[in-house]
């Protein structure tokens, strides 16, 4: 997989694409507070950690801490400012995911950064059936597009719950969907043990490897949510201890929203999701001293009149921003997530994604959640936001490529030959570049007005409407070896019969 890839679009069908690969962030972060603010932002985390720590409901995960020197009285755990420091300096800035095809794997840390689709929604929606509960066949549809769609380059943990399914073997169905029909890396449910570890062992067969093999193979990742404020349930501590005893890489995400689970100042409410964060890093580190883990960022606001979470806000792409320098403040691989709050595929959901993209990129993320086709402030998964989301992450794809300066591209023999008064169409050097020179759009509409008209007025929620089918259709199912297929069949239908993993 080439860091610089090619500049050409290729088509599946009609739709172009851009070719599958990271394309690295070569322009500097956007730094939206000094170093000074940083300092005191992770200075008061600290200071609240010392003084007041938070909550921690699972006992296995108190006794960690209790043995690496923290500080346990009741549920409450402390850290002091020189524990956490050494576990920090064990976090890696770098680190792979291993696909099972091998040029799917992916880098994480420096200037790379990772697209995932949407995952965890409750609910799935297009534009023909409107919103539901969504179903088995529906969740494979979906991560058949994720497969197809190159600039995506990891499955976000489950499109959206498939309801036609048991609540307790339900992940069993995820997992082995999102191994068959995927050949990219993928996350898993981090909720209680067994989910977990049902993914590594699962993940383990895919690549032909056993659980302890795994260990130094990082091939999942799993989402961590504190409850915020200052607490980490049980469910979510045992994810994160089955995590990081398997190598597997955590990312530590407090869901601190300014004015109701974290304080109405953007200020306060990163001291709170710093201190979050740092907990749960700190804790990847003590079960597993070098394991790789991420830091979340996710701070946004309510709408202060109904309490309702606002997303993709200027104050959400600031806090991405800030999050994104508090991340590189303590050397941990950053998070971020493209969000939206609207209620329909529409100009808000295109403005709140955009300016969260932007608040994410430049912010300086390794992994941007939620890439492509969130809805509802999370609640649902869309068909048509999918294909709009890809068509953005396209563009911002296409801006990360640097400006050719070369005498080729300087084009002074072209200037020459149009001359005065003339035009390049015809030039030589247009001939030579017209087909690659600029980015070829997968749902924007370039026609005049009545060219537009003629066509229908087609505008750009109906295009991607035409466009998942179609890219569906094309869709083949990648390579699975017989006998791994066959394992992991087993597997499933042994968990099941087992009960699977009953709900926390």
């Amino acid at each position: 997989m080439s860091r610089r890839g090619s500049r050409a679009a290729r088509s599946v069908g009609e739709i172009a694409q851009v070719p599958f690969g990271q394309r690295p962030l070569l322009y500097e972060p956007i730094r939206v507070i000094s170093d000074d603010q940083v300092a005191a932002i992770h200075g008061a985390a600290l200071e609240l950690l010392a003084r007041e720590g938070m909550r921690v409901l699972d006992d296995s995960a108190r006794s960690l801490y209790r043995v690496a020197g923290a500080v346990v009285q009741g549920d409450i755990v402390r850290l002091d400012p020189e524990l956490i420091a050494a576990r920090l300096a064990t976090v890696p800035t770098h680190f792979s995911l291993t696909a099972r095809n091998p040029a799917r794997s992916l880098r994480i840390g420096g200037g790379d950064f990772i697209f995932a689709s949407t995952g965890g929604p409750a609910y799935v929606m297009d534009q023909a059936r409107g919103r539901r509960t969504g179903t088995y066949n529906e969740m494979c549809d979906f991560l058949k597009l994720v497969q197809c769609l190159n600039v995506i380059h990891q499955e976000g943990g489950c499109p959206f719950e498939p309801m036609d399914l048991h609540a307790n073997t339900r992940h069993l169905d995820i997992y082995r969907a999102q191994i068959g029909l995927l050949d990219k890396t993928w996350q898993c449910q981090t909720l209680g043990r067994a989910r977990t570890l049902d993914a590594i062992e699962m993940a383990a067969i895919s690549l032909g490897m056993t659980p302890e093999e795994m260990k130094t193979t990082p091939t999942l990742i799993g989402i961590i949510n504190t409850n915020s404020p200052r607490q980490l349930d049980i469910p979510m501590a045992e994810g994160l201890i089955t995590m990081a005893e398997y190598g597997q890489v955590n990312v530590i995400t407090p869901f601190t929203l300014a004015g109701a689970m974290a304080p109405v100042t953007l200020a306060g409410a990163l001291v709170l999701q710093h201190a979050e964060a740092i907990l749960g890093i700190v804790l990847t580190q003590i079960v597993r001293p070098g394991v790789p883990v991420m830091y979340g960022g996710f701070t946004s606001n309510v709408d202060m009149r109904s309490g309702a979470p606002a997303f993709g806000t200027p104050e959400y792409a600031k806090a991405a921003q800030a999050s994104g320098q508090l991340a590189r403040h303590i050397g941990v691989p950053f998070r971020s997530s493209n969000v939206t709050a609207a209620n329909a595929v529409d100009a808000q959901a295109a403005w709140e994604s955009q300016m969260a993209l932007w608040g994410s990129i430049m912010g300086g993320a390794h992994l941007i959640e939620h890439a492509a086709g969130w809805m509802h402030g999370g609640l649902t998964a869309s068909f048509e936001k999918l294909i709009l989301d890809a068509e953005m992450l396209q563009m911002m794809q296409s801006y990360l490529v640097p400006i050719d300066t070369s005498p080729a591209a300087l084009a002074a023999d072209a200037i020459v030959e149009a001359g005065p008064g003339g035009h390049f169409f015809g030039t030589a050097h247009t001939m030579e570049r017209y087909e690659t020179a600029f980015y070829t759009p997968m749902v924007a509409n370039w026609d005049n007005w009545t060219t537009w008209q003629e066509r229908g007025s087609v505008d750009a929620t109906a295009r991607a409407a035409e466009l998942w089918p179609q890219l569906l259709a094309s869709y083949e199912a990648p390579p699975l070896d017989t006998a791994r297929a066959e394992a992991l069949d087993a597997f499933v239908a042994r968990r099941k019969a087992e009960g699977g993993a009953p709900m926390n």
